[in-house]
C-alpha cells in the first residue's frame, strides 16, 4: 500500500460541491492499494502512519504523532498513487489494486482508523473530488508498504 501523508492546519473535501470530511490540524492522507495488497499491509500501514511523528514538541522537533496533538485524520482514496511514470509522458495505473479490492482496502483502513483514532473524516471512493488543504511546513511523506505476502 502507498500513502502520501501531509502535515496540515486544516484540509477538505467535497464532492458535486458538498463538503464530505473536513479536519483541522492534524494529517491528511492520501491512500492507494496496490494489486497484491490485503489487509495485512492495511494494518502495518495505517499503524505507521497514525504513530509517525511529524508534529512538533515543546524543543521544536517533530517527535509528536497526531494522537498526542489531537489532531484529525482525514483519508482520501487516491488509486493515481501506484502509477508507472518510468516511461513516456501517459502514466499507466497497472499496478494499482482493481476498484472492488482498492475500495474493500480503503473502507477496511477507515474502519480501522476509527477504531484507533478519534477524528477521522474521508473522501468519497470512486468519486471526482475536491481536496483543499493548508500544508502545514509544508510537510509531506510518502509511505510505501509493498506487499509481504509475496516471496
Amino acid at each position: 500500500m502507498i500513502a502520501l501523508l501531509q502535515r496540515v492546519s486544516e484540509a477538505s473535501v467535497r464532492v458535486d460541491g458538498e463538503l464530505i470530511g473536513r479536519i483541522d490540524q492534524g494529517l491528511l492522507i492520501f491512500l492507494c492499494a496496490e494489486r497484491n495488497d490485503t489487509e495485512k499491509e492495511a494494518d502495518a500501514l495505517l499503524a505507521k502512519l497514525l504513530a509517525y511523528r511529524v508534529f512538533y514538541d515543546a524543543d521544536g522537533k517533530m517527535n509528536l504523532n497526531v494522537a498526542q496533538v489531537n489532531g484529525g485524520v482525514l483519508l482520501v482514496p487516491q488509486f493515481t498513487l501506484a502509477a508507472d511514470t518510468r516511461s513516456g509522458t501517459r502514466p499507466s495505473f497497472t499496478p494499482a489494486a482493481p476498484p472492488a479490492l482498492a475500495r474493500q482496502l480503503f473502507d477496511y483502513v477507515v474502519d480501522r482508523a476509527r477504531t484507533m483514532h478519534s477524528v477521522v473524516e474521508t473522501g468519497q471512493f470512486g468519486t471526482d473530488m475536491k481536496v483543499a488543504l493548508i500544508n502545514d511546513g509544508p510537510v509531506t511523506f510518502w509511505l510505501h508498504l509493498p506487499p509481504t505476502h509475496l516471496g
